[in-house]
C-alpha cells in the first residue's frame, strides 16, 4: 500500500495556499488604499480588505506596509484592476476579476484557462449583465432569526433570506454594506461571512462531464495569483 503525503509535504501545501491568500488580500488592500486613501475610517473598501486580512491572521505590520506602499510612503508595485468575462461548458457565465502588474500575462493566463477546460472568453459586458452586485452577511443555522431580521431591517438591509436549514443571508445594496455590517456588529450579531459580491440572476444547471469541466475551470482560475474573485451562474451537482 502506498504512503500518503508526509506531514512536511502537507504543511508545505498549507503554507503555499496561505501565501496565495495573503498575496490576493495584499493586492486588494493596495488597490483600495491607492484609490481611496490610507484611512480605513473614510475608505469602506479598504476597511473591508483589512477585515479580510485580519480574518486570516494577517499581521497589522503586513497590512500597514501594504497601505504605505500604496500611498507612496514606501516603494511598491502598482496593480491594475481588470475584469474578464466568458463562458464555461454548458453555457455557464463566468466573471473573472483580476489585480495585476502585467496585463499581457494575465489575459494570456485567463484565456488559456478558458480554452483548457472547453470554455471561451467573451467581450466586455458579454455576461456581466446576468449578475447583480450586492452585499451579503451570512449567519449560521443556529442563529437568532428574529433578532437578525429585526436588526437588519433597522440597519437598512434590502432583504433577509432564510434557508431550509435555518441559515440566513442579510442582503444589502453595495453602498450600504459597510453601514449595515457595522450596525449588525453593534447589535452583537457578527456575521460568519460578509462581503460585497456578485450573484447571478438565474443559475444554469450542469451535470456529468460538463459539470466536471466547469468545476476544474473555476478552481484553476481561483488558484491564479492575479485573480481576486471568480463569479459564475453554475448550478453544480451536490458532492
Amino acid at each position: 500500500m502506498g504512503r500518503g503525503p508526509s506531514i512536511e509535504a502537507r504543511k508545505n501545501a498549507v503554507d503555499a495556499q496561505r501565501g496565495k491568500i495573503f498575496t490576493k488580500i495584499i493586492r486588494e488592500i493596495s488597490v483600495a488604499a491607492r484609490a481611496g486613501g490610507g484611512d480605513p475610517g473614510g475608505n469602506p473598501r479598504l476597511r473591508s480588505a483589512i477585515d479580510k486580512g485580519l480574518s486570516v491572521n494577517m499581521t497589522k505590520d503586513v497590512i500597514e506596509r501594504a497601505i504605505k506602499k500604496a500611498t507612496g510612503e514606501l516603494e511598491g508595485v502598482e496593480y491594475e484592476e481588470i475584469r474578464y468575462e466568458g463562458y464555461a461548458p454548458g453555457g455557464v457565465a463566468v466573471i473573472v476579476d483580476c489585480l495585476t502588474d502585467n496585463r499581457v500575462r494575465t489575459v494570456a493566463d485567463v484565456r488559456h484557462a478558458f480554452g483548457k477546460f472547453g470554455g471561451n472568453m467573451g467581450t466586455e459586458g458579454s455576461v456581466a449583465f446576468m449578475f447583480k452586485k450586492l452585499g451579503i452577511l451570512s449567519y449560521a443555522p443556529d442563529s437568532d432569526e428574529d433578532a437578525i431580521t429585526e436588526a437588519a431591517i433597522e440597519a437598512g438591509a434590502e432583504d433577509v433570506v432564510v434557508y431550509d436549514d435555518g441559515a440566513l443571508d442579510v442582503i444589502t445594496a453595495p453602498e450600504d454594506f459597510s453601514s449595515v455590517k457595522a450596525a449588525m456588529l453593534a447589535a452583537g450579531l457578527e456575521a460568519g461571512f460578509a462581503e460585497v459580491t456578485y450573484r447571478a440572476d438565474n443559475d444554469v444547471a450542469v451535470a456529468g462531464e460538463e459539470a466536471e469541466k466547469v468545476q476544474k475551470l473555476l478552481a484553476w482560475l481561483n488558484d491564479m495569483d492575479d485573480v481576486q474573485a471568480v463569479y459564475s451562474n453554475a448550478e453544480l451537482p451536490e458532492q
